[in-house]
């Protein structure tokens, strides 16, 4: 005979008692993508998953520093690997989650052209991207303008957020007219939801790598161990796919 725990368990009612919660520092770029993600992964497993969203420079100096993070999805290969190399990430754990793309949006409909080509023209005030010194996206966006050559006579405009939420809250608000921001922030089922955007070609920046790594915080926590696998399976992959990534 089942007992009342068993009946309200099969009919999800109650928490399964292994259920365990992940803490994840995840790039702000990939913040809407891994909330559907999380959602799906507490369905399927029971375990809950605690999201904070921030720059990656920023999360890597708050892990350094003792922050009790135990996940970390980065938007860059670099940090996840000198968090490896300093002895915060487990050993072999490191893998890339997802690749990024850049765009250049601005929320205004028909403003940006397909080419980009506004950049060399002109006619707007502010240019907004995210802290090329803790965002790779940012350091991105500044990749494109010096290698087009308009980073110097279009650095009085540029406009930074601390990191890429905030660069895309300066245009979605009018602070900027436009900026560079993740193609994930903008994009949804292979349609632009808001605005007008440059699809930046992957020949005109550096790879955008984003790695996620297993923190030592959380060597023997299977719930951890679990989200890593889970964002390798198909059911995450079709979530980052539909929001623009790559492989």
């Amino acid at each position: 005979m089942k007992t009342l725990f068993s009946l309200l368990l099969a009919v999800g009612l109650v928490a399964p008692v292994f259920a365990d919660e992940v803490k994840v520092a995840v790039a702000a770029n990939f913040s809407e993508p891994m909330k559907k993600i999380a959602a799906d992964f507490e369905k399927d497993t029971g375990n809950k998953v605690a999201i904070s969203s921030g720059a990656t420079g920023a999360f890597y100096a708050q892990i350094r520093n003792g922050a009790p993070f135990e996940v970390f999805l980065a938007a860059d290969d670099e940090t996840p690997a000198k968090i490896e190399a300093e002895g915060l990430g487990v050993k072999g754990s490191r893998f890339t989650y997802a690749i990024g793309k850049l765009v250049l949006w601005s929320a205004k409909p028909g403003y940006v052209d397909a080419k980009g080509e506004i950049l060399k023209k002109g006619g707007f005030e502010h240019l907004s991207l995210a802290n090329p010194k803790t965002a790779p996206y940012g350091a991105a966006g500044v990749e494109v303008l010096k290698k087009l050559g308009l980073y110097d006579s279009l650095l009085p405009k540029i406009v930074q957020g601390e990191n890429i939420t905030q660069a895309q809250q300066f245009i979605a608000s009018g602070n900027a007219e436009l900026g560079f921001v993740a193609l994930s922030q903008v994009w949804k089922d292979g349609v632009l939801t808001s605005g007008s955007a440059w699809i930046v070609p992957g020949s005109e920046y550096s790879p955008i790598r984003q790695d996620a790594i297993l923190l030592t915080t959380a060597a023997s926590k299977p719930a951890a161990e679990a989200l890593l696998k889970y964002l390798k399976g198909d059911k995450a992959r079709a979530v980052i796919k539909s929001y623009g990534y790559e492989f």
